[in-house]
């Protein structure tokens, strides 16, 4: 397989292990803007998409946000298949649009949600499928700190911290909006509060909380950029018991303090593999992916409420 890659930071680097992992047999190739960009261990630098010599089986997009709908748009024009790291785009502004071209153009798209992954969440879709249950209530909460998501660099300097790069916390930690949407489906109703008053002093939004209405429930999800001490649960209230998912220690716990679920040796990069071989083993079969393009842009309205 001949793979591109646009943008090569830290994310693709996890892509690229995963294939690594998978032993797919690939040749990967990395759109570069500079002339001098170094040369990684296995990767091409290529520095012209309309090179006509090479056909890509697929794209992985992972470059800063703000500059997704471009390339999305050029290698949609191309027929190309599309990886796109989550979230898809960072507006809705011609949203509609794009997804005309990528369904005219009949491409596959899968935007790269990889919590969808995680064993815990595995759990929870496929008790929600195979059980009548009846809940009262959802409350989600993933907070951690920014300076620490990549040390030795300024986190304010990062697209994290910058609203013109794509950033903001309601971006960034678009996993909860996305693994709810997965579990629940579409609200009826959303509200959401978002703002950046924290001691972090960046322009981009740090706290974001949701307020999602289901026909018999009501999903709360709070995410921020500011706590010390990370913090990624699922509180699920169920009519005779509770449930307490914890997606950092990979357990659920019920309400008497039971463990009825441990992932012993899961590690989160875990997902990345697991995700990149849904992805691969759906192109070669010719199969429907899930999340694409379409869906993706569903929860993002969500995401983006009230902006």
């Amino acid at each position: 397989m001949k793979i591109l890659i646009v943008g090569l930071g830290s994310i693709a680097r996890k892509h690229i292990a995963a294939l690594k992992s998978l032993k797919v047999e690939s040749k990967i190739y990395a759109l570069r803007s500079n002339l001098n960009a170094l040369i990684e261990e296995g990767v091409e630098n290529i520095f012209d998409l309309e090179d006509e010599r090479i056909v890509f089986d697929f794209a992985i997009i992972s470059n800063p946000t703000h500059l997704h709908y471009q390339f999305i748009e050029g290698l949609a024009k191309k027929g190309i298949p599309l990886f796109i790291e989550k979230p898809a785009i960072h507006s809705l502004k011609n949203a509609e649009k794009l997804g005309d071209l990528i369904e005219n153009k009949k491409v596959v798209t899968y935007v790269a949600c990889n919590l969808r992954f995680h064993p815990c969440i595995s759990f929870l879709k496929n008790k929600m499928d195979s059980e009548a249950l009846r809940i009262n209530e959802v409350n989600v909460y993933c907070g951690s700190y920014l300076p620490d998501w990549r040390p030795g660099k300024d986190f304010r300097a990062i697209y994290s911290a910058n609203a013109a790069m794509g950033g903001g916390v309601h971006l960034d930690l678009f996993h909860e909006l996305d693994y709810i949407h997965w579990l629940f489906g579409n609200p009826i109703k959303t509200h959401s509060v978002k703002g950046n008053k924290s001691s972090l002093n960046i322009n981009a939004i740090d706290y974001a909380n949701y307020v999602l209405e289901y026909e018999n429930f009501t999903t709360s999800i709070i995410l921020n950029y500011y706590r010390r001490d990370s913090k990624r649960t699922i509180e699920i209230l169920f009519d005779d018991e509770t449930l307490t998912i914890d997606l950092i220690k990979n357990s659920i716990i019920n309400n008497l303090g039971i463990v009825i679920f441990q992932s012993e040796g899961f590690n989160i990069i875990d997902t990345y593999k697991n995700q990149m071989e849904y992805f691969i083993n759906n192109l070669k079969g010719n199969r429907k992916q899930m999340n694409n393009f379409a869906n993706s842009i569903e929860v993002l309205k969500i995401c983006l409420n009230n902006e």
